[in-house]
């Protein structure tokens, strides 16, 4: 009888062990990565606990992987204090890290391309978005029919050498229209946004969401162009463009090895987390002022951009190849420049935190040096 009970008791225990086993495996791997991983080499301490990281736009979903790292509390279980600085651009938050307002920046990759044509060894260290989440559209009642129609429209764009700048920008060279052929003005990421194209401010908005669903929602505008999804970035890229990647110079990286791998680490589990996550889960862990006052809304846009997100946190040669194909359509400076691609992406931190993580069981982590062989040639995200 009591043998029987134990198997009963055992067999109970088995049976809810299985049913949690995705709450139970994210615990161990937060254990084991927020204490032993923060000590990548044997030991070695985090050369600095404190960061200062630039955005833009931290509201668009664009951005979702920093808001939940840091709602989420990843940041601290790796050791970390980040304070942020919301810029109304990309372009502004590059400036930052140029000038060393700020250690690390979120951002468009073409940032990276832009800052090796200038001479500046920037380097991405891991990705957050594969696809750019940028979309175009016109105001309802305006006539439409090809790429060439930009020609002479006031377009509005986040800030001016942004990622939705550049999306617009390479559109206009696939017609054949030279950058000056348009006009453009910087409406930010929210209200103001919403209210230039609803107020006839703007002709076309090229933004990113929520603003845009909210923007459909309101029956404001059309769609010509919309990188949310897979299809449309083949048929305008050629394929994977990678998005917001994190980034920092390669001096600050090399003198800060373990901090970086310290974030890098934060990030990955977030973006494993989004990839598992309910849509509710997600929107619950957001600030409630990021909502537009309509979690409806919030959820048609949120649902729109779940592909958006990379799975690996790897930048595909694939993608670095296409993002400079298209910057090069529009800029002289990145047309006539030959850029050693391998150098834009430092791969180390990210192969090491997929190891980490997919591995949380494993006693010897702590001095694990392993990486996985992956071929960036041949890589598919």
């Amino acid at each position: 009888m009591i043998a029987a009970k134990r198997v009963q008791f055992f067999g109970e225990a088995m049976a809810e062990m299985q049913c949690n086993r995705r709450i139970f495996t994210a615990g161990m791997a937060s254990l084991l990565l927020g204490t032993g991983f923060l000590n990548p080499a044997r030991g070695q301490q985090l050369e600095r606990s404190s960061l200062k990281l630039g955005v833009a736009n931290k509201a668009h979903l664009y951005y979702l992987p920093v808001t939940i790292a840091e709602r989420r509390g990843y940041f601290r279980d790796y050791g970390l204090a980040i304070a942020m600085s919301d810029f109304e651009g990309g372009g502004e938050s590059f400036d930052a890290l140029l000038n060393s307002s700020v250690d690390i920046a979120a951002g468009a990759y073409e940032h990276i391309l832009r800052a090796k044509a200038m001479g500046h060894d920037i380097r991405a260290v891991i990705e957050l978005g594969r696809f750019p989440g940028v979309v175009l559209a016109v105001g309802k009642n305006r006539p439409f029919k090809s790429y060439a129609d930009l020609k002479g429209l006031k377009i509005g764009v986040t800030a001016p050498n942004s990622s939705s700048h550049f999306f617009v920008l390479y559109l206009m060279a696939k017609a054949g229209l030279a950058p000056t052929d348009a006009s453009f003005v910087g409406v930010g990421g929210g209200e103001r946004a919403v209210n230039a194209m609803a107020t006839g401010e703007i002709d076309l908005i090229s933004n990113l969401d929520p603003v845009i669903t909210r923007l459909q929602q309101d029956g404001t505008v059309r769609v010509v162009a919309d990188t949310r999804f897979p299809r449309v970035n083949y048929e305008i890229f050629g394929g994977t463009n990678p998005a917001a990647v994190l980034y920092a110079k390669q001096d600050f990286i090399a003198a800060n090895p373990a901090t970086i791998q310290a974030l890098v680490n934060a990030f990955y589990k977030t973006l494993r987390w989004i990839a598992t996550a309910t849509t509710d889960e997600i929107i619950n862990s957001l600030p409630q002022d990021y909502l537009f006052g309509d979690r409806t809304i919030y959820v048609k846009a949120l649902k729109a951009n779940l592909l958006v997100y990379s799975r690996t946190g790897i930048i595909t040669r694939q993608g670095m190849d296409n993002a400079l194909k298209m910057m090069a359509t529009f800029d002289p400076d990145l047309r006539d420049k030959k850029i050693d691609l391998q150098t834009t992406f430092d791969d180390r931190f990210i192969k090491r935190a997929t190891v980490l993580f997919d591995d949380p069981t494993n006693s010897d982590l702590e001095t694990d040096d392993r990486r996985p062989e992956i071929d960036l040639n041949r890589f598919q995200d």
